[in-house]
């Protein structure tokens, strides 16, 4: 699967997996959240692959944890600007949060 259509299966994914947060998922555009969005759908599709093989069902756990951390990531990023978001809301002549 190309990484495009694995960001967008994963943001589909998650969307469903966060139903209160559907509109903000589908309107995320922020690197790291396609980023996540992309890790979610791997980690899912190696979760079902462990699981449709019956091999491992600490490995099976294992793969639900990720999935499961994967979700607390993009509720977190959601709910906090980004850097770059804040850079972009500050007024000209205010520090930002960039440093340097």
């Amino acid at each position: 699967m190309a990484r495009s259509n694995r960001r967008e299966a994963g943001r589909r994914r998650l969307a469903m997996r966060l139903p209160e947060m559907r509109t903000l998922i589908m309107q995320a555009r922020d690197p790291l959240q396609l980023e996540l969005f992309e890790a979610y759908q791997m980690a899912v599709e190696a979760r079902d692959a462990v699981q449709r093989r019956r091999v491992s069902s600490k490995l099976l756990q294992e793969y639900d944890e990720t999935c499961f951390e994967i979700e607390k990531h993009v509720i977190r990023t959601i709910h906090e600007p980004s850097v770059g978001d804040a850079a972009l809301h500050s007024k000209p002549g205010e520090p930002s949060d960039l440093g340097g």
